[in-house]
């Protein structure tokens, strides 16, 4: 289903991202761990891309497999790193082939330990253009490819001048972007800042909130380290630091911020929820119990 139906159907979008796994006892677990996310009736799935396209097989072999045995809209990633022309459009005569109608567009990481990206994007807006340029026909019944990007609301770590990187998300939305999903947040009050800067630049597409609730303290350093820039807002830290000794309850205190972040944005009219599941149900499924719902059936009226 393309993106601007899912929009059109889903008056709010609940969705979920997962990361392929790299052995066979992964992926037998993964799925069971998708047979729980799609009793949340999530509006769609995104599955990752590795730095340099290092897992391209897996994304492409996991995206296919969940359409063809859960009936869940399983949206790639694909970014620009080391890419030419004639690899993208391969990669998305596949992806048009197996009827994968959405593709998540992102300017990528290199790879580690190299400084350069390579390939003939350097810009997302580039890639972009690139998926607006395939030919519609070969698309879900001539519609073309369902755009998303990404978007920042405490902004990138490469892009320090606020403006510029503005000037970026618009350069994408005005590209052909159908939506943007954010970078993940603890400060809803970042986000709010950044959708009405958004709306103040002109972009006009739907912005969704990216989630990811803290279950452990390790997982708090990780998630430091990858997404730099990230604020973790004094009352959280400090309540991880009061239950750091209790697993369970650092997942407990992680599991509320995020089930309140939640709470204000429904309330403040955000479009959709992306969550970062790790490939983890439970936390997830948590969340949608604290909210009062199980389904986005729920969500949707």
């Amino acid at each position: 289903m393309h993106l601007s139906d899912v929009l059109a159907r889903d008056s709010f979008t609940a969705s979920f991202e997962f990361f392929p796994p790299k052995t066979e006892g992964g992926w037998n677990t993964l799925f069971g761990t998708i047979t729980d996310f799609g009793k949340l009736k999530p509006s769609f799935v995104s599955v990752t891309y590795g730095a340099g396209g290092s897992t391209r097989q897996f994304t492409h072999d996991l995206v296919v497999r969940i359409k063809q045995e859960t009936g869940l809209e399983a949206m790639p990633h694909l970014t620009c790193v080391n890419h030419s022309t004639s690899d993208i459009d391969g990669i998305l005569e596949r992806y048009a082939t197996a009827g994968v109608s959405n593709i998540l567009a992102l300017r990528g990481d290199p790879p580690a330990g190299s400084a350069t990206f390579g390939g003939d994007f350097h810009h997302a807006s580039d890639l972009v253009r690139r998926l607006k340029a395939f030919p519609a026909n070969r698309v879900d019944g001539g519609k073309g490819f369902g755009i998303a990007v990404a978007g920042y609301p405490e902004g990138h770590p490469q892009t320090p001048n606020t403006l510029t990187q503005m000037d970026h998300l618009k350069a994408k939305c005005d590209a052909g972007a159908d939506l943007v999903i954010s970078q993940l947040f603890f400060d809803n009050h970042a986000f709010m800042d950044w959708r009405e800067r958004c709306e103040i630049a002109g972009i006009r597409v739907p912005l969704l909130a990216g989630i990811m609730p803290i279950t452990s303290v390790a997982g708090l350093r990780r998630m430091a380290e990858l997404a730099a820039g990230t604020r973790f807002p004094a009352p959280l830290l400090r309540a991880i630091r009061r239950a750091e000794s209790d697993e369970d309850a650092v997942a407990r205190v992680g599991i509320h911020w995020a089930t309140e972040q939640c709470r204000q944005l429904l309330d403040s009219g955000v479009r959709g929820i992306h969550f970062y599941t790790l490939n983890k149900s439970d936390a997830t499924r948590r969340i949608y119990e604290n909210l009062g719902v199980t389904t986005t059936d729920a969500l949707r009226r």
